[in-house]
């Protein structure tokens, strides 16, 4: 099971860091996902990292604000959240890749998810 950390509540503007530390997987060989979601709505895809070759995903909303990157060391994939908005208050989940890759940021593509974390967004 995938484990997230580091929401809270934070000032319109600020930042914050979510971790999401692998459990039984080499980061490697996966690509990783982080999602979303507020209460009555879908669960939607924020940014996707493909360890394999590198390559990152971003919703468009998020472009420019939120970098997605990884330390195998520590076999953790980060999300660095800056200037962040209301709009970005939700439960966010990190979870794998059902094909190894990016090709989707649908929630139905990805698996073993984690409990989430929340963060807040409120002045």
């Amino acid at each position: 099971q995938n484990v997230e950390s580091g929401g809270g509540l934070v000032q319109p503007g600020g930042s914050l860091r979510l971790s999401c530390a692998a459990s039984g997987f080499t980061l490697d060989l996966y690509a990783f996902g982080w999602f979303r979601q507020v209460p009555g709505k879908k669960r939607e895809g924020v940014s996707c990292l493909s360890n394999r070759d590198g390559r990152t995903v971003y919703k468009d909303s998020v472009k420019g604000r939120f970098t997605i990157s990884r330390d195998k060391a520590k076999n953790t994939v980060y999300l660095q959240m800056n200037n962040l908005r209301p709009e970005d208050t939700a439960i966010y989940y990190c979870a794998t890749s059902l094909y190894g890759d990016c090709r989707s940021t649908e929630a139905n593509d990805f698996g073993t998810w984690g409990p989430g974390t929340q963060v807040t967004v409120s002045s």
